[in-house]
């Protein structure tokens, strides 16, 4: 017998399964895996391609959004983190290797935010770092975005009659 959290969970997850609700969930996973939470989108946007190949375009842009908002949120917790920590310590924070690369590429750096293990961080140092808002927007979203084209594409050569 399901408890009542697995019943929930298995209600939500065949609710975001259904095809008028699937670039809906892209959207959200993508949103989602685009903040510091350790997730992945590609599976649904895939998935969803697999399941009606005229989607590629329509599930790529949505993925893209979900993925660049979520980048955006990430921008801002970093942007607030930065003040509050100035606030807290009266001082700025130390400038590493790291920080004085992503400050010596601006907001270039955030065409790097499809990177795995680093691209979600990167946005939130960003923000940390006061990088101009739209100029990292517009750069996560082509980053983002040919991340999508691509992998979704090589999916599909890999994977061209389904899993």
């Amino acid at each position: 017998m399901e408890s009542f959290l697995e019943a929930s969970i298995h209600g939500l997850l065949a609710f975001l399964a259904l095809p008028k609700v699937g670039l809906a969930s892209v959207f959200l996973i993508a949103l989602v895996s685009a903040t510091l939470l350790p997730m992945g989108s590609e599976p649904a946007v895939f998935l969803l391609i697999k399941a009606d190949p005229t989607m590629f375009w329509p599930a790529v842009v949505v993925a893209t959004l979900g993925n660049t908002l979520g980048g955006t949120i990430s921008w801002w917790m970093g942007f607030g983190a930065e003040r509050a920590y100035e606030r807290a310590t009266q001082r700025k924070p130390p400038n590493p290797r790291a920080l004085a690369w992503l400050n010596r590429f601006g907001a270039k750096a955030c065409l790097l935010s499809w990177l795995p293990l680093v691209g979600d961080p990167l946005c939130a140092v960003a923000g940390w770092l006061r990088l101009p808002f739209w100029p990292c927007v517009a750069y996560m979203a082509i980053g983002k975005f040919a991340r999508y084209v691509l992998m979704t594409a090589a999916l599909l050569w890999v994977f061209p009659g389904g899993l």
